[in-house]
């Protein structure tokens, strides 16, 4: 089968590979769509921190925002999972230690990330792997590219809740891009009055296309009270904007990761009696994202700019986009184009 994979820092083809075989506990899914995100362009340019730890090494088949059918399943699965649409968890712990025992297999110091970590394969393929225990149901009515963006928006989600807002409070989301739209978007559906703060014109008109008519930059923003600030930028300066915004009492979320340490004086924290939480990956939030896009609580369709084939996901990742695609944070891809 066709699959896309990284040979080295900005180097990537298409590659004829093994089709899998599903092992005991595991499927095989007919990949229909697959996402690309920030962390696909970092181990295309090499500045993902798994390559420099051991915790990834090239070749690297990327691809961890999927949707698709299950095709055939391994040993010990039910059989009827045979023709189901399905989109899966990132991260696959070994199912065994504590923290896996405990429901926080994506914390497991031996887990395998799909498409990311210790070699796992990623979803730009004709076909992946995946544990049925990773495995989540999609609606009949849901089309794809709902599906690939059940991901993300389990990432979004849990980024809410760890803000823990509600209708009659006030949420500043830094950075608007996908994981900082998408957040703006469940926070908003939940009657939380939403602003975004980003970096230059483009991007924030495209937060007002959508309906967040409240955008800033650094030197626009206002001094309202922020009863919660929700970093999704990647900025290594925006952390400590964050804390010095929020109003006392509050909570800051971060889920952007900068390439380079982010510093946050933990005293403002301390004496603002500011709650701060830390989001890795979307599971947990998988099944509630389901619901919210199934549901049309949450539409994310609109971030979704082009969907491509794998022979284009090079110069994509390279940072090459075609005008017509207009300002959407996110592409896709087809395996099968």
């Amino acid at each position: 089968m066709r699959a896309f994979v990284i040979t080295g820092p900005g180097r990537a083809e298409v590659q004829q590979v093994p089709r899998p075989e599903p092992r005991t506990g595991e499927v095989v899914v007919d990949v229909e769509r697959a996402g690309v995100c920030g962390t696909d362009v970092e181990v295309f340019t090499g500045e993902m921190s798994y390559l420099h730890d051991g915790q990834a090494a090239y070749p690297v088949r990327i691809g961890h925002e999927w949707a698709g059918t299950v095709a055939s399943v391994g040993p010990g699965v039910d059989e009827s999972w045979v023709g189901r649409r399905v989109t899966g968890d990132t991260m696959l712990g070994c199912g065994a230690c504590d923290r896996c025992v405990r429901g926080k297999q994506h914390l497991c110091a031996d887990r395998y990330e799909i498409g990311i970590r210790h070699g796992w394969p990623g979803a730009l393929a004709e076909q992946l792997p995946v544990p049925v225990t990773a495995l989540v149901p999609l609606p009949d009515h849901m089309d794809a590219a709902l599906g690939a963006l059940v991901e993300p928006g389990g990432n979004a989600l849990r980024a809410v809740l760890g803000a823990d807002v509600g209708p009659g409070d006030r949420l500043l989301v830094l950075g608007p891009g996908t994981i900082g739209l998408l957040s703006a978007q469940v926070a908003a559906a939940r009657g939380v009055e939403v602003h975004l703060l980003g970096r230059d014109e483009p991007t924030l008109e495209f937060a007002r296309s959508l309906g967040f008519g409240s955008t800033w930059t650094r030197d626009t923003l206002p001094a309202l009270r922020w009863d919660a600030v929700l970093d999704a930028s990647g900025a290594a300066a925006l952390p400590a904007l964050a804390v010095d915004v929020v109003e006392p009492g509050g909570r800051v979320v971060f889920i952007g990761i900068a390439p380079e340490p982010s510093l946050v004086d933990s005293r403002a924290l301390a004496l603002q009696d500011v709650t701060a939480v830390g989001v890795l990956s979307a599971s947990g939030g998988l099944s509630g994202t389901v619901e919210l896009y199934a549901s049309g609580a949450v539409d994310p369709r609109p971030l979704v700019a082009a969907t491509v084939g794998l022979d284009e996901v090079a110069s994509v990742l390279a940072g090459q986009r075609d005008p017509a695609w207009g300002a959407g944070p996110k592409v896709h891809v087809d395996p099968r184009l």
